[in-house]
Formats: C-alpha cells, structure tokens, sequence
C-alpha cells in the first residue's frame, strides 16, 4: 500500500514538472511581445534554447526565443497557440524533432514527428504567419539514448519535411546539408563537441545564421 502511494506522488509530481514545462512562457509573453509588429519567433528545443548564451543574433534582430529543452514536437504542438499564435508574428521559425527520434517522449514513428510539425505550420498559416521549417541537425548519436541510431532516421524525417515544403510553398531552412559529416554528424570540432555530438557550438550557431540570412529576410 505505501509503495502504490509513493508511485501515485511520483506520477503526480512528473506530470506538473511536464506542465510546467509546457507553459514555461505564459508568463512571460509579455505586453510588448503582444504589439510589437513584424515579430519572429523562433520555436524550439534545447538547440534554440541555449542560442543566445552563444551569439547574440536574438538580441540583434529582436527576434523571440520559445526553445525548450528536451521538449518533442507534440509538446511544442500544445504550447503552439500560447507562444506564437497569441503573439501575433509575421514569421516563426520551427526547429524540432531531434528529442522524438531520441524518444524523450517514448517510441514514435518518423511520419507522426512529420505530422506534428505539419500540424504546426497549418495552425500558423491559417493565422497568416510566414512560416520556416528548418531540417533537424545531422546527429550520429545520443549521449544519454546511446543504443539508438538517428542517422537515418534524420534523413527519411527531413526528406518528408521537404517534401511538404516544396508541396506547399514553404521555406525550407536546410541546416541539415551544410553541416553534416561523412558520418552523418555534426562536424567535429567545427560545429560541435566530441562529448557532446547534438547541440551546436559557437561556430555551429554562427553556421546556422549564415544559413538562415539566406531565407529569413
């Protein structure tokens, strides 16, 4: 009995650390976040997350971070409406899909990672905002999901990404191609770390905005 209590607290516990996460902007999607005009807003994971303690490209452009780490594409999906649609931008960026693959969530099939993201881009275009889906990151593998492969994983969810952008006149931000090794990874050290192998490092985010002042303008 005390045993099925203390895992009845656990599971509580679990599920409001994971709502807190979720809605970690509510309440700091401020005033001005709400009027200013011709926002960006970048929506993400950890990769986005962690950008401004590298560069200061959000600072320059003014552009809003809404990265998470370790969140999955249906997390970002029920957060979509709070921290870019109520705001109101001209564009959002959306980079995902890295943490499905290492099946922070549990075990989900690349079409269901597609389909979030898809989901996503029509709940923005239906509100009259320019949309960027970038590629997920070359990625050979997960420090703490060490039995499992991404490689080509990453390539058969980038080429459906793709393939809806070119369907539907979306931009597509290739991060993927221009950053890979003959590894299928993040080029080490140029872009990442030996230790680390899945978040960009300084010249890796500095990459990515070279790829991204080709598209975002």
């Amino acid at each position: 009995m005390k045993n099925n209590f203390l895992i009845i607290i656990f599971i509580c516990i679990f599920i409001n650390l994971n709502a807190k996460s979720e809605f970690k902007y509510d309440n700091k999607n401020s005033l001005k976040d709400l009027i200013e005009k011709d926002k960006t807003i970048f929506l993400g994971n950890s990769i986005t997350e962690f950008w401004p303690s590298f560069t200061q490209y959000f600072e320059k452009n003014e552009y809003i971070n809404k990265g998470i780490s370790g969140q999955t594409t249906i997390q970002m999906l029920l957060r979509f409406n709070n921290d870019v649609i109520k705001l109101t931008p001209k564009n959002v960026v959306i980079l995902a899909g890295i943490n499905d693959l290492a099946q922070n969530s549990g075990p989900i099939k690349i079409e269901r990672i597609a389909a979030n993201i898809i989901k996503m881009s029509d709940l923005a275009r239906l509100n009259n905002i320019q949309v960027f889906i970038c590629s997920v990151l070359p990625v050979k593998a997960f420090p703490w999901r060490k039995k499992i492969n991404p490689i080509y994983k990453i390539i058969k969810l980038n080429n459906l990404l793709k393939q809806y952008c070119k369907k539907e006149n979306i931009v597509y931000v290739d991060f993927y191609s221009k950053m890979v090794d003959w590894n299928g990874g993040l080029k080490v050290p140029e872009y990442t770390s030996e230790k680390d192998l899945v978040h960009p490092n300084k010249n890796g985010y500095l990459k990515m905005e070279s790829i991204l002042k080709e598209r975002l303008k």
